[in-house]
């Protein structure tokens, strides 16, 4: 964690003091955008160890039986850890009126209230209430097919990640994967190292891209490459809640 950020003694300081101008630059021009590392190695290393935890998860899930890749997750249960919950909290305001700014761009009707609480009274409403946070976890051979989180009607069109381990020490491959499918034409792939404590933030379903004729929606998808070495766990925060 670098000098300016570990100063600030609450995740939701770090990530108010992000430079989220940079970062919505970043998330159009790009479709990703990298934090500063947030997240300290012991809160990294805190996380990690809930995995073993199986009262602080609702659902787990093996990627391989179902064709999702190989290697597993868990979802939170409620009420969230309070890390977990605070980074969820924190993060979704900025991220909101990124949102807002792109639903606008695409001519797309959904418009998104400033705070996490009012936007799950949302989801609630349309019988979207087990919360989706979740943690993964990764060993050697494991990946992650590329896909969407999308569990109801409501979608919230941002998302965000964390990497709790750090890349080259304690695992090798296992980059963060990002495929864009624009209107007739080939699919272009980003392959993404995320450090320790760093947040990867992306969309979960589509965003605009700038052409010569105004705005056009491109189809994004996700996932994780084949894990070479290790072991790598993963927080993932996911603002709308599932069926």
């Amino acid at each position: 964690m670098n000098e300016a950020v570990s100063q600030l003694k609450t995740p939701q300081q770090r990530v108010m003091a992000c430079d989220w101008p940079s970062l919505a630059a970043r998330l159009d021009e790009e479709g990703y955008a990298l934090s500063a590392p947030l997240l300290s190695p012991a809160e990294c290393d805190e996380l990690i160890s809930l995995y073993a935890n199986g009262r602080a998860f609702r659902s787990r899930v093996v990627m391989e039986r179902h064709n999702f890749g190989r290697g597993e997750y868990q979802y939170f249960a409620a009420p969230l850890p309070p890390l977990v919950a605070e980074l969820r909290e924190s993060f979704y305001p900025p991220l909101s009126r990124i949102a807002n700014r792109w639903m606008e761009r695409m001519n797309q009707p959904e418009r998104f209230p400033p705070t996490l609480a009012e936007f799950l009274g949302v989801c609630h409403r349309h019988k979207q209430t087990r919360p989706t946070p979740l943690l993964l976890r990764y060993e050697a051979g494991d990946y992650n097919c590329l896909h969407q989180d999308l569990y109801g009607d409501v979608a919230f069109p941002l998302q965000a990640a964390c990497v709790l381990n750090q890349f080259g020490r304690d695992y090798t491959g296992g980059e963060f994967l990002l495929n864009e499918q624009r209107p007739r034409a080939q699919t272009r792939g980003e392959a993404i190292t995320v450090e320790q404590g760093q947040f990867i933030i992306f969309p979960n379903r589509y965003r605009p891209v700038r052409g010569a004729r105004g705005d056009y929606r491109v189809i994004m998808r996700h996932g994780v490459s084949r894990l070479r070495s290790g072991e790598r766990y993963c927080l993932g925060v996911i603002f709308h809640d599932a069926t």
